[in-house]
């Protein structure tokens, strides 16, 4: 049963604990990228027979297997992927920037130029589990951003193949080239490139505890999104809200997985019982219910900020959830006092799974409290910036000396030099 806390009668300590999520992986992981280094695709194949217990030909997915693939799913699905491609194109091309110059001064320009990365890894989830939302959200943010190649990795099934939605989910938003391969040793062959899967500049995309520790070895040789933890629903909700919809929201959390968190603050105690009562009958009915009854029972809480409704935002924004539900009824009026959340979901009519698949904002977000300094991603994720500087002779002779005076200060000396010697006789 989920925990009730009321707020000022426990430490704070008691109140925001996460549960702290200790993978032993490290050294397996650092193995398995060697491995990838030295032996390229013939390590994929091992490692694909080992773990996904299947025997390939091909690494790649081949453009027969994926017109196969898109035509063998249901088409009502297929268009609710269009539909939701297009929601997510929309407010995603809302996001991109262009560069600017500066030509305050006489001979004197600078400037900021943004350039798309190059080639991007996605990484998504397969086997037994299949996300097509992952593949959207991660794949047309770097579409929009210009990116020359996305290259999609999946694991397939024991059969070889890749699961059909996820094929198809690809084609729709234009990835350009997908290999059967998952966990570590996909990671390894993104950041390193093998004869068959080419080196990408970044790579983003959820995964389980050895395709993050992958992510976090391989950073430096590549860029990576972020180190995702399990995740994550805070539902603020108000004494008016239908424990019944609030049970449902924390339960599409904690459905994920075992280690997924589910917390309510409330300002009604009345609402915290009837909720945790909810939720007791609401468990058993799920086909996920022995993940969900783990996750609430060991990670789930509910807080209760009794008659202070500004108190339990507070909460909220000590948490700094992944996914931060407003359930109140006049939700604008507290958006400028949310300070930390990686995606906010407004009023008693927006249930987190519409931010998960449709509604257009990215589902990728930071989890673990690292919504106080991290972001959604975005169009910015596939972009980088250089800069520009251009002075005419007359421009720079009037700043030579105090460059070369700062340079002094600073006991570089040669720093000072290119800077006067080109007015000296």
């Amino acid at each position: 049963m989920i925990k009730i806390y009321k707020y000022g009668e426990v430490s704070n300590e008691e109140i925001f604990a996460r549960e702290n999520i200790a993978s032993n992986v490290e050294g397996i992981v650092s193995e398995i990228i060697a491995n990838v280094v030295k032996n390229g695709d013939k390590a994929l194949f091992e490692y694909c027979e080992k773990f996904d217990k299947a025997t390939l030909d091909s690494l790649e997915v081949s453009e027969k297997e994926i017109d196969e693939a898109f035509a063998s799913v249901d088409s009502e699905f297929v268009e609710i992927i269009k539909e939701a491609a297009e929601n997510i194109r929309a407010f995603h091309k809302k996001q991109a920037k262009t560069g600017f110059e500066l030509r305050e001064k006489d001979g004197v320009v600078t400037g900021q130029k943004i350039m798309p990365i190059e080639k991007v890894g996605l990484y998504v989830p397969g086997g037994t589990a299949a996300y097509p939302s992952t593949v959207l959200m991660d794949s047309i943010p770097a579409k929009i951003a210009g990116c020359s190649e996305i290259v999609m990795v999946t694991p397939p099934s024991k059969d070889g193949k890749v699961n059909p939605v996820i094929l198809a989910a690809a084609k729709i938003a234009g990835v350009d080239r997908i290999f059967k391969i998952g966990g570590a040793q996909a990671v390894a062959a993104l950041a390193y490139g093998t004869e068959s899967v080419p080196k990408v500049d970044k790579i983003v995309g959820p995964g389980n505890a050895f395709v993050a520790e992958a992510k976090k070895q391989v950073f430096g040789k590549v860029s990576i999104d972020m180190i995702a933890g399990p995740s994550e629903i805070l539902v603020v909700a108000d004494s008016t809200c239908n424990p019944k919809f609030v049970a449902a929201d924390l339960l599409s959390q904690a459905e994920h997985d075992k280690m997924a968190s589910a917390v309510l603050v409330t300002d009604s105690y009345e609402l915290a019982k009837k909720v945790s009562d909810e939720l007791e009958r609401q468990i058993p009915l799920l086909p996920r219910a022995e993940i969900a009854r783990c996750s609430i029972d060991n990670n789930g809480k509910i807080i209760v900020a009794e008659n202070n409704l500004l108190l339990a935002i507070d909460i909220a924004n000590e948490i700094a959830p992944e996914h931060l539900e407003l359930c109140v009824d006049e939700p604008f009026e507290y958006l400028d006092k949310i300070k930390h959340a990686g995606s906010i979901f407004m009023g008693k009519s927006c249930p987190e799974a519409l931010g998960d698949y449709f509604a257009g904002p990215n589902h990728t977000l930071p989890t673990s409290g690292t919504a106080r300094f991290s972001s959604a991603l975005s169009v910015d994720d596939f972009v980088k910036k250089s800069q520009y500087i251009y002075y005419t002779r007359e421009a720079l002779s009037k700043v030579a000396d105090k460059v070369a005076y700062f340079a002094k200060k600073e006991g570089l000396d040669a720093h000072a030099r290119s800077a006067t010697i080109r007015f000296e006789e």
